[in-house]
């Protein structure tokens, strides 16, 4: 797992609209937080709570970037839904969330099958990572983030 003080991955990947957004693209702290599918009940609480708590995220200048890997199509529908506020990215290889120690073997309902781990990293504005949160609970995680910065 990555950790504090590390250098976050770089990435570049397609926005619920198709446009690539990067890491690179901001300077200042940014929360990436990686869920595991779009529009199922942990992952709709998870994001609706960072909408929910979208204005002290602004009023602290920090953007919020939500990574699964489903298809940019699922993701424009999965924002347009619950009018969140921040982008969501497509990661269909995994591959970020891999470099971010995000995405793996999972079981579920007796199947094995590789997929995205809910795990949050604020990443700050000199691209260190400055908080980890692994294997978070959908409820309550955007206040805990906030408490954080």
């Amino acid at each position: 797992m990555l950790e504090s003080g590390q250098t976050a991955p770089s990435f570049e990947l397609p926005n619920q609209d198709g446009d690539q957004v990067s890491l690179a693209d901001f300077d200042t702290t940014v929360v990436v937080y990686f869920y595991p599918r779009a529009d199922t009940p942990g992952c709709t609480t998870e994001a609706c709570g960072f909408r929910d708590s979208w204005e002290e995220f602004e009023a602290r200048d920090v953007p919020v970037l939500g990574i699964s890997d489903d298809p940019v199509s699922d993701l424009a529908k999965f924002r347009e839904k619950y009018d969140l506020p921040f982008d969501l990215l497509s990661d269909e290889s995994g591959d970020v969330a891999s470099a971010y120690d995000s995405y793996g073997e999972k079981q579920m309902f007796g199947n094995t099958f590789d997929g995205v781990f809910r795990n949050t990293f604020v990443v700050g504005s000199d691209g260190t990572v400055e908080a980890v949160f692994e294997d978070v609970s959908p409820d309550g995680h955007a206040d805990e983030i906030l408490a954080a910065l």
